[in-house]
């Protein structure tokens, strides 16, 4: 059933970039692509934290839309098909899981991590100035891309011995933070709040906690919570701009309260934003077509 619904999708997509198909479909090159395919990962990942099974799925889909349509762009060019993009994923990881398709015992997750590693790192032979940090992408969100490099240098041995000590070091770079702010701040504020968000990636990675996502949670926390102290102040017919800060905060302790019994006050269904999918964008620069 998969093999007919991913070949259907293929056909499909040949049909949007061969003769007399879609012309704005034609028109994109692996350039414009990017965009698209890093805003649907990120559309993807949002869905699946959301705990809506619907929405996952519909975004998972418009992911892979976006990879069968860069492979068909590489076929053009005469670079690959989505069968050598299939393939060479699939023997990656059978490469890459001994323990599963070899010989190989682990004892754990952490060996796993170990030996992949390991194996990137075998693989990387022909190449000797390549870096063990190399596979990590340059546009990555800097938090995440702190956590992943850590990873991977603790994958090598380069690490905190535990959690303690990175917290150790998060408190001592909080304190150089805080000795340049009595300094008056000019100058390394924005390298010791770096070196201080670094590290708290570090903390974070010995907990077991992604911190992207982490945050993302967050920011989902606050923007409901301040959403819900804007509809009561809307419903007091004043706005927040005009509250004096003791009444922000009794609206931010009623928002809290109001979340964790799930009684905040939703924005109703006309007012909520709502994001188009990338197809739905699609018709619309194309008037409505393909």
């Amino acid at each position: 059933m998969m093999s007919h619904s991913f070949d259907r999708l293929v056909r499909i997509m040949d049909r949007l970039r061969g003769p007399g198909g879609c012309p704005w479909d034609r028109e994109q090159t692996l350039e414009t692509l990017a965009g698209y395919l890093l805003e649907e990962a990120y559309e993807a990942a949002e869905a699946a934290v959301s705990g809506d099974a619907d929405k996952l799925r519909e975004e998972l889909g418009d992911l892979l839309l976006e990879i069968v349509f860069m492979a068909r762009v590489g076929h053009e060019n005469g670079w690959f098909s989505i069968d050598d993009v299939c393939d060479g994923i699939s023997e990656k990881m059978i490469r890459r899981h001994p323990h599963v398709f070899g010989s190989v015992h682990v004892d754990g997750a952490e060996d796993v991590t170990r030996n992949w590693e390991e194996i990137k790192r075998s693989e990387r032979e022909d190449h000797p100035s390549s870096s063990a940090l190399d596979g990590i992408p340059s546009a990555l969100p800097a938090l995440l891309k702190a956590f992943r490099m850590t990873e991977k240098a603790a994958a090598l041995g380069f690490d905190w011995e535990g959690v303690g000590d990175a917290a150790g070091k998060l408190e001592e770079e909080v304190e150089e933070l805080r000795a340049e702010l009595a300094r008056g701040g000019n100058g390394r504020v924005r390298e010791e709040m770096g070196d201080v968000l670094f590290t708290m990636a570090n903390v974070a990675r010995h907990l077991g906690v992604e911190p992207e996502t982490a945050l993302q949670q967050t920011n989902r926390t606050f923007m409901n919570r301040f959403r819900a102290m804007e509809a009561s102040a809307r419903a007091r017919g004043t706005r927040l701009r005009d509250l004096s800060p003791d009444e922000l905060e009794a609206l931010w302790q009623q928002a809290k309260l109001e979340g964790s019994t799930g009684g905040a006050h939703p924005e109703p269904e006309s007012q909520q934003p709502r994001r188009a999918g990338n197809a739905e964008r699609r018709a619309g620069d194309n008037g409505g077509q393909s």
